[in-house]
C-alpha cells in the first residue's frame, strides 16, 4: 500500500534534484524556494525512513536508496504523465503525444524517413523529438520525460533498466572538406592530423572511448588543437569554412557525403564500429501508436 503522506510534490522534487545534483537549481526549475525543496526532501526521507541524499563538497550526491527509489519514481511520475495524456488526448480525439531522444547519428539520417512513414499511418499522436548527448537523453528516459532513444548503444553501467534493440551498425570516419590537403594522394595522415583542428566528440560521449583506442592503435601523436562538440551543426559548418578534420560517426554525415560537399580521409576505421538501435524503458508502455513508431523507423534503419 502507498503511504498516503508520499504526493506528486515529493516526487516531483526529488527527481529533480537528482537530476541536477543540486537543490538550487532544483528550486529554480520548479520555481520554488530552495528552503521549500529541503523541506520537501526532508519529509520524504522521513517517510521512506532512509537519507536519499548526501553532501559531497558543495553539491549532493544521491546514496544508494536513493538510487533504488530514483527508478520506482520515474516510473511512477511517467505513468501519471502518460495517464493525463491519454485522458487529455482521447477527450480531443488524438492519439498519445510521442516523445522521441534521438542521436545525432540518426537524427539526419534516419529519421526524416522515419517520421515521414509514421505520419502516413494518420494515428493522430502528436510527436516531440530531443536531441543532444546520450547521457543526457537516457537520464530522460529513465525519468519518463522520453519514451525512446535512437542511437548507439550505451555502456553496459548505463542500460540497467533499459531494453535495447539493434538495428544496423556504424563505425566513426574523419570527416574534411572537399580538396582537404590531406585528401592528396601519398599522404602520412595519422603522421599530418596534428597539423590541423580536429574536432572531437565530447568525453562523456558513447563513440569517444572508440575514438582514443582508434588513435592509440595508431600511433597517432597528441592533438595540437582539438575541439570537443557535440554539435553537428557547428562541425558541418566549421569544415566548410576550413582544413580542420571532423572525428564523428558515419550517419551524421551521410548526406554531406552523398552530396559531395565533405569526404572522409582513407584511412580504415572498422574497428571503431559500434551497435545502433532503440533504447526503451524495460517498462515501456507501447499503444498502437508506439509500435507503429517503432515499426516505422526500423523500416527508414533497413
Amino acid at each position: 500500500m502507498i503511504d498516503a503522506r508520499i504526493k506528486l510534490r515529493h516526487l516531483r522534487t526529488f527527481l529533480e534534484v537528482a537530476r541536477q545534483k543540486s537543490v538550487v537549481a532544483a528550486a529554480n526549475l520548479l520555481h520554488v524556494s530552495q528552503p521549500a525543496v529541503t523541506k520537501t526532501i526532508r519529509e520524504l526521507e522521513e517517510t521512506l525512513g532512509v537519507a536519499l541524499f548526501e553532501r559531497e563538497g558543495r553539491r549532493i550526491r544521491i546514496t544508494r536508496h536513493g538510487e533504488i527509489f530514483l527508478r520506482h519514481a520515474g516510473m511512477a511520475l511517467s505513468a501519471v504523465r502518460q495517464g493525463v495524456d491519454s485522458v487529455t488526448n482521447a477527450h480531443e480525439g488524438e492519439g498519445p503525444p510521442l516523445r522521441i531522444g534521438a542521436l545525432p547519428t540518426v537524427s539526419a539520417r534516419i529519421m526524416p524517413r522515419a517520421i515521414s512513414l509514421f505520419l502516413k499511418q494518420g494515428t493522430g499522436s502528436s510527436i516531440k523529438i530531443v536531441t543532444g548527448e546520450n547521457s543526457v537523453l537516457l537520464e530522460q528516459l529513465r525519468l519518463g520525460e522520453l519514451e525512446l532513444v535512437v542511437g548507439r548503444l550505451a555502456a553496459p553501467e548505463k542500460m540497467s533498466g533499459f531494453f535495447f534493440e539493434h538495428l544496423y551498425s556504424e563505425k566513426v570516419v574523419f570527416a574534411v572538406r572537399s580538396g582537404h590537403p590531406l585528401l592528396e594522394a601519398g599522404q602520412d595522415i595519422f603522421a599530418r592530423i596534428g597539423d590541423f583542428p580536429v574536432l572531437m566528440p565530447t568525453r562523456g560521449s558513447i563513440i569517444r572511448p572508440f575514438v582514443e583506442r582508434f588513435l592509440i592503435a595508431n600511433g597517432m601523436p597528441a592533438i595540437a588543437t582539438e575541439i570537443e562538440t557535440v554539435s553537428d551543426s557547428f562541425g558541418r559548418a566549421f569544415l566548410r569554412t576550413s582544413d580542420a578534420v571532423w572525428v564523428i560517426s558515419e550517419g551524421v554525415v551521410a548526406n554531406d557525403l552523398a552530396d559531395g560537399t565533405l569526404a572522409v580521409l582513407p584511412v580504415d576505421t572498422a574497428d571503431t564500429r559500434g551497435p545502433v538501435g532503440l533504447t526503451m524503458r524495460t517498462d515501456t508502455a507501447r499503444p498502437p501508436a508506439f509500435e507503429a513508431l517503432l515499426q516505422t523507423i526500423r523500416e527508414a534503419a533497413r
